[in-house]
């Protein structure tokens, strides 16, 4: 008995790879934003049409691949060069994810006092540019997700990344983001950045990190 069953392509499953192969020589005058979201559409469409070998099929895996769980829009992309802006010269790490989230890496020298969980004055001018605009957009949702170094062990550290978080929350809040839409946490000393063993590691992972989402309408 033959293991393997050889069946001609579907023009459907041509189509959508010819789509693909045009669509990766156009890449280059795409921009970023605009990349991802057609890389997303081209790949779903494959996978449509290998689940269900219909035309329908390749639509709605275009459909899931454009969306990908979040949109990059121009909204985002505009949000994205704000943020670049008012964090210029501060360390703050901006960028737009693989899954098309806004990405805020804050590290300690802009966000707290060690072992504290009061935000610093450094950190109020760039959560004051995040909140900017956020209370007009329902479908926006907040990550805020806080960090220790590996000092002082998890019964500290634990409960300090939560705080952390938290005040970030609460910060925003102030400024008219919907509490409802901030999701915290805290993951204390377990994912560091950096090596633990030396001053640089250690306030390097001690950071803050604020992901901001835009779902499909």
């Amino acid at each position: 008995m033959n293991l393997f069953t050889e069946r001609a392509p579907t023009k459907s499953l041509v189509a959508a790879c010819a789509a693909l192969a045009v669509l990766a020589s156009g890449c280059a005058n795409m921009s970023d934003a605009q990349r991802h979201t057609a890389i997303g559409a081209g790949v779903g469409a494959l996978a449509g049409v290998a689940i269900g070998d219909s035309k329908k099929s390749a639509a709605v895996g275009a459909g899931l691949g454009a969306l990908g769980g979040y949109v990059w829009s121009r909204q985002m992309a505009d949000k994205k060069a704000v943020m670049e802006q008012a964090t210029r010269g501060t360390g703050v790490d901006v960028v737009q994810t693989a899954d098309n989230q806004l990405k805020l890496n804050i590290p300690s020298d802009v966000s707290f006092d060690s072992g504290r969980a009061e935000i610093r004055a450094g950190l109020r001018p760039v959560l004051d540019a995040f909140a900017q605009g956020l209370g007009n957009q329902p479908n926006m949702d907040v990550r805020v997700v806080g960090h220790t170094d590996s000092t002082g062990g998890d019964a500290i550290n634990n409960p300090l990344s939560v705080n952390r978080a938290a005040a970030v929350r609460d910060y925003l809040t102030s400024r008219g983001v919907d509490g409802r839409r901030v999701q915290i946490d805290g993951r204390g000393s377990r994912e560091p950045v950096a090596d633990n063993r030396t001053d640089a590691g250690r306030a390097a992972n001690r950071r803050v990190e604020i992901f901001l989402a835009e779902r499909q309408q």
